[in-house]
């Protein structure tokens, strides 16, 4: 339904408090990241919901946000469904070499392969494909994430200070303890709509068009459809649509479409949901026997530092320190150097990025400008350049978006 005019128009006043709760930073692995920072701010433009099925009342866009943003459900438990398509070829497991170096996880250096249980390697498999998760929240101190597997289940459960990864196909689990205070297990990738939601609705500008289009039934529950478009030129995103449950205010479902249209990037929604208590039981966890049990403090050594003046190989991920943002709303770019002269590593290097490298460049596009030449790597929602000194722009715009600001970048 396109905008109207209407009396409950969000005034600079009204929106600050808003705008001040939706900027706490939040860190996700690429492409999430990426789509996060080309998703973070929402223009409110006040619209009215469309007659449907179910009939609910009449809400403004912003009246929507701020039910999704005073929600207090702490009790849940469902079943999850994450399709991700960014078009890409089989990378022949070279992503998680990338993903696990980036997240610091198994692989991102030394000699130590750590654990098939670290969730902060095993959690990379949504970034692509379609998986199925079982989910259950009590409160700030007990949750639960199942990853259903062909014939295997991976469970990470955080239970009072204790967090447990279990891995039912290698039998091998990985345990850590949270600091006080911590609500959740830490986790490198968003897993439910309203990760995601979170992710699109953490600040308020003009960058964006906002409105309800209609209303829905997901998991057999009423819901809103709030529809998130770009204002700017040049994204990739065509549209972001979450569909609010109307009740309780949880996101029940996160869709985006890319602006080349055809089927969704991102799709990821409850099929099943309950608000009830979940059992205690639910998350209890006791290391099966013959399990190996790998404690935290005792995972992934770091590497031996490089020489001067030398970048050690996998320290491409590592680079990312560094990270800068150019522009704003759905126009920005992530850059950063990575310290590699000659692009990204090739095979002959060796190593998980020296495959990658090779890779990259067997379908990347070449490019010129006042930086210099480089490499564009495309899907349908992140385009990334990487130069040939090494430095890299990535983001939800366009291949010349990417060059453009690698050529502001020399000025």
């Amino acid at each position: 339904m396109a905008p109207i005019d209407s009396d409950d128009s969000t005034t600079a006043g009204e929106g600050e408090e808003l705008r001040a709760g939706r900027r706490k930073a939040a860190r996700y692995v690429v492409p999430v990241a990426v789509m996060g920072v080309a998703a973070a701010t929402i223009g409110l433009v006040p619209a009215l919901a469309d007659s449907g099925d179910p009939d609910l009342p009449k809400v403004t866009a912003e009246q929507l946000i701020e039910k999704i943003a005073k929600s207090d459900v702490e009790q849940l438990s469902g079943t999850v469904r994450i399709n991700t398509d960014l078009g890409l070829p089989d990378l022949g497991g070279l992503e998680s070499g990338l993903m696990s170096g980036m997240s610091g996880g198994p692989g991102s250096g030394g000699d130590d392969e750590g654990s098939a249980a670290d969730p902060s390697a095993k959690l990379t498999e949504l970034v692509s494909g379609s998986h199925t998760l079982r989910v259950a929240a009590d409160g700030p101190d007990r949750q639960k994430l199942s990853l259903m597997e062909n014939a295997a289940e991976y469970s990470l459960i955080h239970n009072g200070k204790d967090v447990w990864g279990y891995d039912s196909q290698s039998n091998e689990v990985y345990h850590s303890t949270a600091p006080d205070g911590a609500e959740r297990p830490e986790k490198d990738v968003p897993a439910t709509p309203k990760d995601f939601a979170d992710q699109a609705l953490k600040s308020v500008d003009d960058t964006t068009s906002v409105t309800v289009g209609g209303t829905a039934q997901v998991a057999g529950r009423d819901a809103y459809r709030l529809v998130v478009e770009p204002k700017q030129e040049g994204s990739t995103v065509g549209a972001i649509t979450v569909a609010v449950d109307a009740e309780t205010g949880t996101p029940l479902k996160f869709t985006l479409t890319p602006a080349s249209g055809g089927a969704a990037v991102v799709d990821v929604g409850f099929t099943k949901v309950s608000f009830a208590k979940p059992d205690a039981s639910t998350f209890d966890f006791t290391p099966p026997a013959g399990a190996k049990v790998t404690e935290a403090d005792e995972a992934g050594a770091p590497a031996e530092a490089p020489e001067p003046g030398r970048k050690a190989e996998g320290d491409l991920a590592k680079g990312m320190d560094g990270l800068k943002v150019i522009g704003e709303g759905w126009s920005s770019i992530a850059t950063f150097d990575t310290g590699a002269q000659g692009g990204l590593p090739t095979g002959s290097t060796g190593g998980d990025l020296g495959g990658l490298g090779g890779f990259l460049g067997s379908f990347g596009d070449q490019v010129k400008g006042d930086f210099g030449s480089g490499t564009v790597f495309k899907t349908r929602l992140l385009n990334a350049l990487i130069t040939d000194d090494g430095k890299v722009y990535a983001g939800a715009v366009t291949k010349d978006a990417l060059v453009k600001a690698a050529d502001a970048a020399q000025q």
